[in-house]
């Protein structure tokens, strides 16, 4: 009986609340595998995915209590993680120079869809992204962002973030031909 409410998210995070560590643990461990994925989509390297991780889940510790239980854990958790994405690449480029989206004409092709590749695949030929251009497009066409929105969480110009969109989806269509060219 007690290994099941172990298993009870609700009874799990009602433990995280009370910082009771073995709950905290039973949470990290549930939820680890899904953090990393959310992760490793907006972090190039293992090594920073496992940053991101770690640093989320210290913010869910801290924060728990303001988690709502009538709204899904691993959506709120995947917010985190994003957010501790985001606020790690504007740490890690403080000096990055942004494009002025206006002195480029912003054209839009829609690819053509490549059902054969596997998911490690596409993962891999997104990490060939410029990190910017990988999060944007992550953040616009995954996560649903807009422009205004995924400009005020990076501090760029929303017109920025339509030119890294573009620029991110004309080099995945590039990528993907060579994947293509390749097999």
């Amino acid at each position: 009986m007690e290994s099941r409410k172990e298993e009870n998210i609700e009874f799990i995070i009602q433990g995280c609340i009370r910082k009771n560590e073995k709950y905290q643990e039973l949470l990290y461990k549930k939820f680890f595998g899904y953090a990393f994925s959310v992760a490793l989509i907006y972090n190039h390297h293992r090594s920073d995915a496992l940053e991101v991780v770690n640093d989320s889940f210290v913010k869910v510790f801290s924060k728990i209590g303001k988690y709502d239980a009538s709204k899904s854990f691993p959506g709120w958790l995947r917010k985190i993680v994003i957010n501790t994405s985001i606020d790690k690449l504007r740490r890690n480029n403080k000096d990055h120079q942004f494009v002025e989206a206006d002195k480029y004409p912003i054209t839009d092709e829609t690819p053509t869809i490549i059902s054969h590749l596997a998911a490690q695949d596409i993962i891999e030929i997104l990490n060939q992204l410029p990190h910017f251009h990988k999060t944007v497009f992550c953040l616009y066409e995954i996560e649903g962002y807009s422009h205004d929105e995924i400009a005020e969480q990076l501090g760029i110009p929303s017109s920025s973030s339509r030119v890294y969109l573009t620029r991110a989806k004309q080099q995945l269509r590039e990528l993907f031909l060579v994947n293509d060219l390749q097999e």
